[in-house]
């Protein structure tokens, strides 16, 4: 027996070993069929559905990596955006600037808000009794993901616009650090379990990580509505946090945050889209509808979970600090690996989801899709998102929505509908 094939028996052995310990997937809801394996990858097509990710090109045995391998070189990078204060170290004067958001291409009312490091914050998505939600339609980019037992969470990116209240705030996760890291952010959640906790303290992020602490500093707040348990009622002052910050000596200074794409001109491809499906789980899915008039997409939420024989029912997701819909002026899909450390962070379903390099996206815009790659070109930049041929994709001035799928999801086009299920491997 010679030592490849042996390195292929012992690969097959781990890889039935962590897959055998890992929770079954849910079964798709009734109106979404199951996708069919192809060896076509990522090409977006009318049959009834389409697996994303070539079997042939997935690794067999899959490591995790914390941070990018490789920078990516790609050309035509847009001018970082840097709004400094004076030579002289005097405060800026805005007072006759017209400036734009580098992470929503639109003005900022008030433009010393750039004048610091962003904020990330994790915001509950689950139990349904914590919606509506605060802050999510102040956020310039928000981030959903799988983190366990069938439940998603969001990151709001918050920069151009300040909230009082910001959540309810929920805990950690690994990658809430890639988040951290391209804004160069503070990250601000509610504490996590040890080991996610522990490495994320280790890291060169501890001294931006900002956690629940005593006498109103950081500024976490408990919230007004009596319906939602204490556990789920902690939200974030954003307005307060730059005072805070400054008497703990904390570095709030403005970064270096790379503009992106963004354009008016709508963006008309040959394939439309007016529904967004996300099918996390029986607990949690999700769609986005296109409104022509606005230019925005809406977002309608799970209203009970699918256990039990229930049928799916959707409800719309509002904001309870700006009383809005939560909306986006694009919505794009992205499909990265979910990579379980060991066989106990896969029974606990504690995942590294391992945003580095780049993989395959969606973005929709303007009710069309357009397929795309997703590219993090840098460590401590947002991503840029691309054509399949290279060429930048612009943005939809505004807020972008970001839904964050396994790298082998699949999909399925049904018209205008688009539904996305979550997968691993």
């Amino acid at each position: 027996m010679n030592m490849t094939f042996q390195r292929r028996i012992l690969t097959l052995l781990v890889v039935f070993l962590a897959t055998s310990c890992a929770s079954a997937p849910d079964p798709l809801p009734a109106s979404v069929p199951q996708a069919v394996p192809t060896l076509t990858p990522f090409q977006p097509v009318i049959e009834p559905a389409v697996l994303l990710v070539d079997p042939a090109a997935v690794p067999a045995e899959p490591t995790y990596t914390p941070l990018p391998r490789q920078n990516t070189a790609i050309e035509n990078i847009p001018t970082p955006v840097l709004v400094d204060p004076s030579s002289s170290g005097a405060a800026a004067d805005f007072s006759l600037m017209n400036i734009n958001n580098p992470l929503t291409g639109l003005p900022v009312n008030d433009p010393s808000l750039l004048n610091r490091r962003p904020m990330v914050i994790k915001v509950a998505n689950a139990p349904d009794t914590i919606r509506p939600q605060s802050g999510l339609t102040l956020a310039d980019v928000v981030y959903e993901y799988y983190i366990e037992w069938g439940d998603t969470r969001f990151i709001a990116v918050m920069y151009g616009n300040d909230s009082p209240m910001v959540g309810p705030v929920r805990s950690g996760r690994y990658f809430d650090e890639h988040i951290a890291r391209m804004y160069n952010a503070f990250l601000v959640f509610k504490f996590a379990d040890p080991r996610e906790y522990s490495y994320l303290q280790n890291s060169t992020l501890n001294e931006f990580l900002v956690v629940p602490g005593g006498s109103g500093c950081p500024p976490f707040v408990f919230g007004p509505d009596k319906k939602r348990d204490d556990y789920n009622n902690f939200f974030f002052d954003t307005p307060e946090w730059a005072a805070c910050a400054a008497s703990k000596g904390l570095d709030n200074s403005p970064q270096v945050i790379r503009g992106g794409f963004f354009s008016d001109e709508a963006m008309e491809t040959s394939t439309t889209a007016t529904h967004i499906f996300s099918y996390y789980s029986r607990q949690s899915y999700n769609y986005w509808e296109y409104d022509v008039i606005t230019h925005k997409y809406f977002r309608f939420q799970e209203a009970n979970d699918m256990l039990n024989g229930k049928p799916e029912a959707y409800a719309p997701l509002s904001d309870a600090q700006t009383g809005l819909p939560v909306n986006a002026e694009n919505i794009v899909v992205i499909f990265v690996p979910h990579i379980f450390a060991n066989q106990f962070d896969a029974k606990d379903e504690v995942y590294h989801i391992d945003l580095i390099d780049s993989g395959n996206a969606f973005v929709f815009r303007d009710g069309f899709v357009t397929p795309a790659k997703w590219e993090r070109t840098d460590v401590n930049q947002p991503l840029l998102l691309t054509n399949l041929d290279g060429s930048p994709i612009y943005l939809r001035p505004g807020r972008t929505f970001y839904e964050v799928m396994g790298f082998t999801s699949t999909y399925t086009q049904d018209g205008n509908d688009w539904h996305f299920k979550f997968e691993t491997p």
